[in-house]
C-alpha cells in the first residue's frame, strides 16, 4: 500500500516517547530496506519525515503486524 505512490491514512508510534501520531493524506517517498526506514511526505502542510517501519501500527484504518 506504501509503495504504490497513492495518499494512504498511517497511524505510528513516536520512538522517543511512545505517543501515537496520525496523519491522513501520507505519501511513501522513499524506502530504505537495509536501515528500515522510510520517508514520508504530509501532503497537507508539505512536513517530510523519516520513520522506522516496525513503528507503523495502522494504514488506511487497519491494523498492522510486524
Amino acid at each position: 500500500m506504501l509503495d504504490a505512490g497513492q495518499p494512504v491514512s498511517i497511524t505510528y508510534c513516536k520512538r522517543k516517547n511512545g505517543s501515537i501520531i496520525e496523519g491522513e493524506d501520507v505519501v511513501s517517498l522513499r524506502y530504505d530496506f537495509y536501515t528500515g526506514m522510510r520517508t514520508i511526505k504530509f501532503l497537507r502542510s508539505g512536513q517530510i519525515r523519516s520513520i522506522h517501519d516496525c513503528l507503523i501500527i495502522g494504514i488506511n484504518g487497519y491494523d498492522v503486524y510486524l
